[in-house]
């Protein structure tokens, strides 16, 4: 039984073992962190994650459920997006939203990443 046991864990292990990174095209856009968590208006805020370029996301929002504001790009590339706080936005705490372009998989996607406008 164990013999058994130990040659269908190597079987399982063959099939799922480690995997190398996917190519950016073929990653999944995502943000996993935003720095800092807490800005002002008009401060400079970068979201990093993966597959964040050019080629797959135009645009990004920031969304509290009930409004979504465009933001416009500082600096943009795979692995980060940099934006400035809009004047006008209400204080509170905003989750960020992106875009995919046409080809990327289109739609708004929000991520699980917020910042806290004061």
């Amino acid at each position: 039984m164990r013999g058994t046991l130990v040659q269908g864990l190597f079987v399982l292990l063959l099939l799922t073992g480690p995997r190398p990174s996917l190519p950016a095209a073929e990653q999944k856009p995502h943000i996993i962190s935003v720095a800092p968590l807490t800005a002002k208006i008009g401060d400079v805020v970068r979201a990093t994650g993966e597959a964040l370029g050019q080629t797959t996301v135009d645009q990004l929002y920031l969304t509290n459920s009930t409004q979504d504001v465009k933001i416009g790009f500082v600096e943009q590339t795979e692995t980060t997006i940099t934006f400035r706080i809009p004047a006008g936005i209400k204080p509170g705490r905003w989750a960020l939203m992106i875009h995919l372009k046409a080809g990327a998989g289109t739609g708004l996607f929000e991520q699980p990443v917020k910042v806290t406008v004061e």
